[in-house]
């Protein structure tokens, strides 16, 4: 037995490793992990020829640890090649490292056992008339074939799990294996519960890597690929034809019986069903390798055809095969999915991004047509929504994309942009205006009991540059939607030159604010502020831009824009700045005079006012109450609780406070009761409103009257001859600004006005 079982040893350690060699070799990606494998089960094969074969207790006792070591190795082998073989991603990091982390302390504790002696030692018995050196286990070894038998069990049932998932066909492949490790294993447990000095598993464990390397590197089970081509071909879905070199049909799957409707396996007929149903082919027949629609509307079906020249080792044509699928299913998915994507979900018509493309292809596909893109706005939509509910707006919309798409023009392209948005580009020689107007005066949505009538605004831009974004055409049409004074009479308006010029206009001022401010080409312009006598005691701080290129610039035709854009707080603190500054020279030159400066609502929003104002005071040492803060009474429009504290707050750091356009709002005279302002600014434009001069004296009396009662100072702002101020200076009124007076001038003007040089 001692020789018998070292020969087997033997031969297989000497037959795997040539096989791990040629493995290693191998251009299949597999190969090295199968030479992994290979090389890993020789040293536990190895480690057991000693022990048999040596008769010896420190051999023996050397052939253990080599089978010990070596069967960790063997298990860290089996993983790598377990994942290769069955196509499976390999664990993550965290689980891979523990793997190997349990291998490492198993192989570390394996190799302290000579100085420990914590798993195992030998003892001798005779067998046969021969001394063995059998294993006598203590705990170190259990922990050696827990970990072992944990990973060998791991690959075993997923060898298992692959066989069960697999198709039949495949199944060959992991049984073979399944069937190798379990009689490894159990030849494997045998030798631990009985004890036999000889591990006969060892002789399992070669045979099963040598099938490994055959399995994984040569094997091709062509039995298995026959059938399997066969079964392809009778089972595959596509339709099937086989035709010899005289286009004569000699076979056809059950899939082209049923296609062409042949029976009995007549296949003589298949080709002349075949041009029946999709045509006849041309010489080469090419015209076959196409998709092919027979039917129509829902009733339509689509086939895909390809044929192939089958050819012997010549090169010489054998014959073809021609394959029909059916895309009817795929193709009506994909129109389904085509069209959920280019469609709106509600109104049915086209979304935004697919409307663009469309505009775009029609109109590169004609060039000589001039075409209309009309901007369709649906106004004050969300009141419809709050009143009538998002179930009726939903149903208007619904509407309005009807009428679109039967009204305006059979040959417009429509979607809906966004919300209550919709978009239409049409040949300008089918808008009509006349009728479009008639039907948006009186378009009324009823839906049951509720009844609307719903303002829509069309905005047009003639398309004259076809070369620009669709989505620049569209903001044009916007934009002239913005030139609509009367809503409820007008719903038509056009883009023209004039609107592009503003728009360019206001980009490029905006562009150059930050640069002007820089190079101070905007100025304070100071107005004169007269007292009853006459007197100069203070002005207003107007900003001006002196242009490089336009020359002076006057507020309307930049500060619209920077009140619209926000960037009208950059303007703020650059006039509060220069204000600081020109007072602080007067406090030098001892100039008792005080500064107006101007808060826009939007200062509120996008810093701490107070704070600003602040710094800058402190910064050039200038007297609060030199630098009075002056608002609008829009500005209390928003946040009123809020907008008081910060009022308050000036005037308890000893700020003056002055409210400018007084009467030209609806709610001053009942916030003027609460209101923290010093000076109240009375607009002399609110006047010259009225045809009854008695009236509108009595008016401006009982306004300064109140402003006395109430101890605010009254400021007459637009005087513009001296009737007007003979007659508000009569009235009580004890502050005037005005034409009358001084327009705004510069700085040097202002102090030369004042005789303050």
């Amino acid at each position: 037995m001692r020789i018998a079982f070292s020969v087997l040893f033997f031969i297989l350690i000497a037959l795997l490793i040539p096989c791990a060699f040629i493995a290693k070799r191998s251009r299949k990606p597999i190969g090295a992990s199968v030479a992994l494998f290979l090389s890993a089960i020789i040293p536990p094969i190895l480690g057991n020829l000693i022990i048999v074969a040596s008769g010896n207790e420190i051999f023996s006792s050397v052939g253990c640890y080599f089978y010990f070591l070596g069967m960790d190795l063997s298990m860290y082998g089996l993983l790598v090649f377990t994942f290769d073989y069955c196509v499976i991603k390999r664990p993550n990091n965290g689980l891979n490292r523990m793997v190997n982390l349990l291998l490492i302390i198993d192989a570390i504790q394996v190799m302290l056992n000579p100085f420990i002696g914590h798993v195992f030692d030998t003892e001798m018995i005779m067998l046969n008339g021969y001394p063995y050196y059998r294993i006598r286990p203590y705990l170190g070894l259990t922990f050696h074939r827990i970990v072992d038998y944990g990973i060998f069990f791991a690959c075993f049932f997923i060898f298992v799990y692959k066989a069960r998932k697999s198709p039949r066909y495949y199944k060959e492949r992991y049984i073979v294996i399944i069937v190798s490790l379990a009689v490894t294993c159990a030849s494997l447990t045998y030798f631990i519960f009985s004890r036999t000095p000889i591990d006969r598993s060892m002789v399992c464990l070669g045979v099963f890597g040598i099938l490994v390397y055959h399995f994984s590197i040569h094997y091709r089970p062509l039995r298995l690929l026959d059938r399997m081509l066969a079964d392809l071909a009778s089972d595959i879905p596509d339709a099937l034809f086989l035709f010899d070199m005289y286009q004569k049909c000699i076979w056809a799957n059950s899939a082209a019986l049923r296609l062409v409707k042949v029976e009995n396996e007549e296949y003589d007929k298949c080709f002349d069903a075949l041009i029946d149903l999709f045509g006849p082919p041309n010489d080469d027949r090419e015209d076959w390798m196409t998709r092919r629609i027979v039917g129509h509307g829902d009733d339509a079906r689509y086939y895909t055809l390809e044929w192939h020249t089958l050819k012997d080792e010549a090169g010489r044509s054998a014959g073809v095969y021609m394959s029909v699928r059916d895309n009817t299913a795929e193709q009506q998915t994909y129109q389904q999915e085509f069209y959920n994507a280019t469609h709106d979900s509600l109104t049915g018509i086209f979304t935004r991004e697919y409307l663009y493309e469309m505009i775009h292809k029609t109109l590169m596909e004609n060039p000589d047509e001039t075409y209309y893109v009309v901007f369709v706005d649906v106004k004050n939509f969300k009141i419809v929504n709050d009143i009538f509910g998002t179930g009726f707006g939903d149903y208007a919309l619904k509407c309005i994309a009807k009428w679109i798409s039967t009204d305006i023009c059979e040959d417009c392209v429509y979607g809906r942009l966004a919300g209550d948005t919709f978009g239409i580009c049409l040949p300008k020689k089918y808008f009509d205006e006349q009728m479009l107007d008639m039907q948006l005066q009186d378009f009324i949505v009823v839906n049951g009991a509720m009844e609307h009538h719903i303002l829509i605004h069309l905005g047009v831009y003639e398309v004259i540059d076809r070369n620009i974004e669709v989505s620049v055409m569209f903001d044009r049409a916007h934009l002239a939607l913005s030139h609509i004074k009367d809503e409820y009479q007008k719903h038509i308006t056009y883009y023209d030159d004039e609107m592009r010029k503003k728009v360019v206009w206001d980009q490029n001022i905006s562009a150059q604010l930050h640069e002007a401010i820089t190079l101070r080409q905007l100025r304070p312009y100071l107005q004169p502020i007269a007292d009853s006598s006459g007197k100069i005691v203070g002005c207003e701080a107007l900003v001006r831009w002196i242009h490089p290129e336009n020359g002076f610039m006057p507020p309307g035709a930049f500060i619209p824009v920077f009140e619209k854009n926000g960037m009208i707080v950059e303007v703020d603190r650059y006039m509060w700045r220069c204000a600081c500054e020109i007072l602080s020279s007067w406090k030098e030159k001892g100039i008792d005079l005080f500064i107006s400066v101007n808060i826009s609502p939007k200062d509120f929003y996008f810093m701490d006012v107070n704070s600003e104002i602040r710094k800058l005071v402190r910064k050039f040492d200038v007297d609060p109450k030199k630098l009075r803060i002056e608002i609008t009474e829009s500005v209390m429009m928003d946040d009123l609780d809020n907008r008081m504290d910060i009022l308050r707050q000036f005037r308890r750091e000893g700020f003056i406070v002055e409210m400018d356009d007084f009467g030209s709002g609806f709610s001053s005279l009942n916030m003027l009761k609460d209101m923290p302002v010093d000076v109240l600014k009375i607009d002399m434009n609110f006047l010259g409103k009225s045809t009854d001069d008695q009236r509108s004296n009595t008016i401006v009396q009982n306004i300064i009257n109140l402003t006395r009662d109430l101890e605010i100072e009254s400021l007459t702002e637009g005087v513009e001859t001296e009737i007007q101020y003979k007659a508000l200076a009569k009235m009580g009124c004890r502050l005037f600004q005005g034409y009358y007076f001084a327009k705004p001038m510069p700085v040097d003007e202002f102090m030369k006005f004042c005789s303050l040089e």
